[in-house]
């Protein structure tokens, strides 16, 4: 971990302060101050995703095998729903995810960290949404991890998201924050997005022990609104 102080997200004032962050950019058109006036209606590009796009195993980050070795760290289940902006379902929605691992290593190339990595931590996972837009996953807390080239700031757990859905002209992309990190407040991709309600909406909620569904694993809730005044904040793709 470097010495050097954590910038406060003051640095990153501006109206284009997320363009000053390699790869990160909140899409305006998709968290905007206001409401927009669509001018030209949109179209389905589905149905798609078969059933079997998606193997039975692939909701666990946690195990690289079915009934494999489990990585390090503290076991976590995060689930949700994923909605339109009248609060109704999504169905069949492909949620995808990943991760750093407990030490805030990727297992990719671009991640030269010297951070261990975990060989029982496969790192990523997808899933489809049911009939109620619910969805859920296993996995472990990730880790913090300094982002190079920006004073090796230390970026909070948070897991990546890609979602895909009938009507959607391309991925949606955003992260999920986990609540009560220190870090958070000083994260500028976090505190970039200027809307408060906005910001809020990617931490996600602690849940009660019997919700996760099994023992000894800390739950979170996570929800996830497509379009409307409720909307989750979004980062642009690529």
């Amino acid at each position: 971990m470097s010495e050097k102080p954590f910038p406060h997200p003051s640095v990153f004032l501006g109206e284009k302060r997320l363009e000053r962050i390699k790869g990160y950019r909140v899409h305006e058109s998709r968290t905007p101050e206001k409401p927009l006036r669509v001018l030209t209606p949109s179209q389905t590009i589905g149905p798609f995703f078969a059933l079997g796009l998606v193997g039975s195993s692939e909701d666990d980050l946690a195990c690289r095998e079915p009934g494999g070795a489990r990585a390090q760290g503290t076991p976590i289940v995060v689930s949700g729903r994923v909605t339109d902006e009248a609060g109704k379902p999504v169905r069949k929605a492909l949620i995808e995810v990943w991760q750093a691992n407990r030490w805030g290593k990727y297992e990719h190339p671009d991640d030269t960290t010297d951070a261990p990595l975990d060989p029982a931590f496969k790192g990523w996972g997808r899933m489809l949404t049911d009939s109620e837009g619910r969805y859920r996953f296993r996995s472990i807390k990730p880790g913090a991890y300094p982002n190079p080239g920006y004073d090796d700031w230390m970026r909070p757990p948070h897991i990546h998201y890609s979602i895909f859905a009938a009507g959607l002209m391309q991925r949606l992309i955003t992260q999920l924050y986990f609540p009560d990190e220190a870090l958070n407040d000083i994260d500028p991709i976090l505190n970039g997005i200027e809307n408060l309600d906005a910001r809020a909406s990617l931490v996600a909620r602690r849940l009660r022990a019997d919700q996760a569904g099994e023992q000894g694993v800390e739950a979170y809730g996570f929800d996830i609104v497509l379009s409307g005044a409720a909307q989750t904040a979004l980062f642009v793709d690529g």
